[in-house]
């Protein structure tokens, strides 16, 4: 099948390919990280949030609209590989393969309900779960704690469930002390697998409106990160227009 494609857009590299060309297995911890025109708002605040989007092994897009960079100012067009999608990819393949997955974030009861469903859906994956603290930032001994907890499993997919920009950083923080698993942040997809949170049907996604409804599910998260949207949609309008530039 040859070797996977990226396109870089606007200071990023994303993938821009099958995810079925992103091994399972590997030599070492490789990080799957998303990009949005929220985690790019971010990102130009935050420096450490942007290193770890831009030092993933690979930055699928998550939702449409990013790819409204690579479309008005390269005039290409990049895969879209949100989080349900990255996750439903992964863990059927794992099913099919065998192996383990560790979930990494959320509340146990939540994890709970996630093994649970795991264990009648995927009955040939091996699951292992770990909440950590509800805190904005984590210790040495959080973080130590957490690291053994996947070293001692030894999972081959590490799920990520911790809210961005926290379980990004977090992952590339510490990518070299993980056992050598595919990392995958999909943070939200933890709610809605546990079934914590209304699932938004496939066919609003297929036609590109999965944000639309999700301004009615959660309107408080909408109306927080309409900032870091807006951020993005100004800068991709001011590089086309030559006003600032690309990258």
């Amino acid at each position: 099948m040859g070797e996977p494609k990226f396109l870089d857009s606007i200071g990023f590299r994303v993938y821009s390919d099958d995810l079925a060309l992103i091994p399972v297995k590997g030599v070492r911890c490789r990080v799957i990280n998303t990009i949005s025109p929220n985690s790019y708002g971010i990102a130009t605040k935050d420096r450490e949030f942007k290193k770890a989007l831009q030092t993933s092994d690979y930055l699928v897009l998550d939702g449409v609209y990013f790819a409204i960079a690579p479309i008005l100012l390269q005039g290409k067009n990049i895969p879209r590989n949100q989080g349900p999608d990255v996750f439903d990819h992964f863990i059927n393949e794992l099913n099919r393969t065998g192996g383990k997955a560790f979930f990494l974030g959320s509340s146990e009861k939540t994890l709970s309900l996630i093994k649970e469903r795991a264990a009648r859906e995927y009955p040939d994956i091996e699951v292992e779960t770990y909440s950590p603290p509800f805190k904005p930032e984590f210790s040495e001994a959080d973080n130590a704690a957490m690291v053994e907890a996947i070293q001692a499993f030894k999972p081959d997919i590490l799920f990520v469930g911790m809210t961005c920009p926290k379980q990004e950083k977090w992952s590339i923080q510490h990518r070299e002390s993980l056992p050598p698993c595919l990392t995958i942040c999909i943070g939200n997809v933890f709610d809605w697998f546990a079934g914590t949170q209304k699932v938004i049907h496939p066919f609003w996604f297929k036609i590109r409106l999965g944000w639309f409804i999700r301004i009615f599910h959660r309107p408080e998260v909408f109306r927080r990160n309409i900032g870091n949207q807006m951020k993005f949609f100004s800068d991709v309008l001011l590089i086309f227009l030559r006003l600032k530039k690309h990258g």
